[in-house]
């Protein structure tokens, strides 16, 4: 679109995201493409600036002999330049490959390694340094280009170089080479690769998803077009680089629609800066959006009964009315009840929205997990418009969403434009999309196993259209499992029900094969270190707080209500569950217990906390455990624990449990 609204022709000019760039440059020089805030202060990048400076870019990485379909790392938190670097490699014809910035030197060495990176271009010294430990396995990385100069003075690596000078360098070469960017853009076609995602690694080494141009801008103009998005709108960009979403959201649509992009100071401030932008355009993991309702919720514990009571009072006509009117069912909510509901607005709904930086929000999305029905129904009963999408980084997240008043809970939406989707007899989702993958990176073998002769992708998840069309994913496929008696066990569906209590951060559930359904709890230390203080229970840490009693009686009313709500499910009573522990660390990425986009590695878990898993099946009452740990500067140690062993209640089932044929 142009300065005026009007839309950019599609004439095969704006066939590549370097020639989208450039059509923006050209229609909307002056308006406002991306901005970043450094020691407090918002700065901000034109669309005409940010082509110049990939412009520099692109012919600094010349100078480094960058060459067509060559790759580059990128490395770092959300910043302007990074993305630049994207847009510059991509210009000269290369594959940019972010990596996750909290991923250990190990970790990077693998993907390094598999996608033949030899220029790495950095956000700052700690990701610096992890490059330069790794050196000596992988002398192939000839070119460091640093960011943040930061901490940088002393370093004298002749593969490091600074972010300026790599663009003082570029700056002189497109003078001694008029005509060279213009040249490169042009040899660029829709069907190239334009960036490498690596997948999480679940079950295996994660995979390099390779999505072209082509895929990418398709997938993005799907979803401009689903929602409206244009030049006006703004997002915050503060999830992992590296991860799909944000390079569909914070990339590929800011391209295609024109809208800014926004970059927060630091991981830490990110709820501060979404306050001072106000996005209208937000997405965030299920966890984001629980973490904020239970800050929401402690602040109202020290507040003043007065306000405590109104609150209240105004939460529970929003609960009642107040997703009826965000979906225009104004005639469904009587004339009394509307009333109330404007002055809930007035005094709580309004400015809880202005406090969390959702005062702006025309469209807010949640997805990678199942989200809470109490958290999804807070959010769309005071005005946010809060919906789930589905989709995976082989589809470039382009599959399913909910349309704006034809929400549910359950389910993940229907099917985007442009999008088929079958279920096999297996139960599994399978997929056609305009977004999907080009291969995964030299491996014909995966390329094969993923995509059918007939060409759809297989999503690994199981699940069924209900009768309004919606899709309703239920596990992944492969982890649909019996117990030895016939019943139907979903392990992802019970964990994620879990979840949804603000005190239960992560849990694993285990119940294939066996007599019955049992589960590891991580407690919530924020969640629950608050509910202890309150009730004057002293405690140490993480390790010392999840064996006191009065907290695992916590976690077993959460199991129990959990229970409950199976019972009522014909397919899932049987798999109640029977035991359970709390265990005695959190689980983490950098012990290999999760992904780094947080998702559980049931199986490594299970290998690794063998002794505990056995002990939940036995008749044993606690079991010790010796448990190598990660702390965050890197160095190992050994955490011992006793941990007990606890039964949970079974509630009737109301149903007769279906069982195998």
């Amino acid at each position: 679109m142009s300065e005026d609204g009007t839309a950019i022709a599609a004439d095969g000019t704006d066939t590549t995201f370097p020639r989208l760039l450039a059509g923006h440059a050209r229609v909307r020089p002056a308006r406002t493409a991306i901005r970043e805030k450094d020691l407090g202060i918002w700065l901000a990048w034109t669309w005409s600036q940010v082509a110049d400076e990939v412009r520099a870019i692109a012919g600094g990485l010349a100078t480094l002999g960058f060459e067509r379909g060559r790759t580059v790392a990128i490395i770092g938190d959300n910043r302007p330049r990074l993305y630049w670097t994207m847009a510059a490699v991509q210009a000269l014809g290369g594959v940019a490959v972010p990596l996750y910035q909290d991923a250990i030197a190990d970790e990077m060495l693998y993907v390094l390694g598999d996608a033949e990176i030899e220029i790495a271009v950095v956000e700052d010294q700690e990701q610096v340094d992890k490059l330069l430990e790794l050196l000596p396995n992988y002398p192939a990385l000839r070119a460091i280009v640093f960011d943040d100069p930061r901490g940088m003075r002393n370093y004298r690596e002749p593969q490091l170089l600074a972010f300026d000078e790599l663009v003082k360098r570029g700056r002189a070469y497109l003078e001694a080479h008029p005509g060279f960017h213009e040249a490169e853009v042009a040899k660029g076609r829709p069907d190239d690769t334009a960036v490498m995602l690596y997948t999480s690694g679940t079950t295996g080494k994660p995979k390099g998803v390779c999505q072209t141009h082509a895929s990418l801008i398709a997938a993005a103009r799907g979803d401009v077009g689903f929602d409206g998005f244009g030049p006006d709108d703004e997002v915050l960009s503060y999830l992992p680089m590296a991860w799909v979403g944000d390079h569909l959201f914070s990339y590929a649509q800011a391209l295609v629609a024109g809208f800014c992009v926004n970059c927060p100071e630091s991981s830490e401030t990110v709820m501060t800066d979404l306050r001072e932008i106000g996005p209208t355009y937000y997405f965030a993991p299920p966890r984001v959006f629980e973490n904020v309702l239970t800050q929401v919720m402690i602040r109202m514990e020290d507040a003043a009964p007065i306000k405590q009571r109104l609150f209240r009072w105004s939460m529970a006509v929003a609960k009642r009315v107040g997703a009826k009117l965000l979906d225009g069912r104004a005639s469904d909510v009587g004339f009394a009840d509307r009333v109330r509901y404007f002055v809930g607005d007035l005094l709580i709904y309004g400015p809880l929205r202005n406090v969390l930086g959702m005062s702006r929000i025309r469209v807010a999305y949640t997805g990678g997990a199942a989200i809470g029905p109490d958290l999804f129904d807070f959010y769309r009963s005071i005005g946010i418009n809060l919906k789930q999408l589905y989709g995976q980084t082989e589809t470039a997240v382009y599959v399913c969403k909910q349309p704006s008043g034809q929400v549910k809970l359950d389910t993940v939406g229907k099917p985007l434009p442009g999008v088929q989707i079958r279920i096999a007899d297996s139960g599994e989702v399978q997929v056609r999309s305009p977004g999907m993958l080009k291969e995964y990176f030299r491996r014909p073998d995966a390329t094969a196993e993923s995509i059918t002769p007939d060409g759809w992708f297989m999503t690994g998840d199981a699940g069924f259209f209900d009768d309004d069309g919606h899709l309703k994913i239920i596990d992944r496929a492969k982890d649909v499992g019996r117990l030895v008696d016939g019943t139907l066990f979903a392990p992802q569906y019970i964990e994620n029900k879990l979840k949804f209590f603000p005190h239960i951060k992560e849990a694993v559930a285990f119940g294939d094969g066996r007599a019955q359904c049992c589960a590891f709890v991580n407690i919530d230390l924020g969640s629950v270190g608050n509910w202890a203080e309150r009730r004057g229970i002293a405690y140490s840490g993480y390790a010392d707080l999840a064996q006191k009693p009065q907290v695992i009686a916590l976690v077993r009313e959460c199991i129990e209500q959990v229970n409950r709500d199976l019972a009522a499910d014909p397919h899932l009573a049987g798999s109640q569950i029977r035991r359970f522990l709390v265990l005695h660390k959190e689980l983490d990425a950098d012990d290999g217990e999760l992904t780094r986009t947080r998702k559980v590695r049931r199986g490594f878990i299970a290998d690794k906390y063998g002794v505990l898993v056995e002990a939940l099946y036995s008749d044993a009452t606690h079991r010790e455990i010796e448990t190598q740990v990660t702390f965050e500067d890197g160095r190992k140690g050994v955490l011992r624990a006793d941990v007990p062993i606890i039964d949970a209640a079974v509630a009737p089932s109301v149903h007769a449990p279906l069982k195998a044929a």
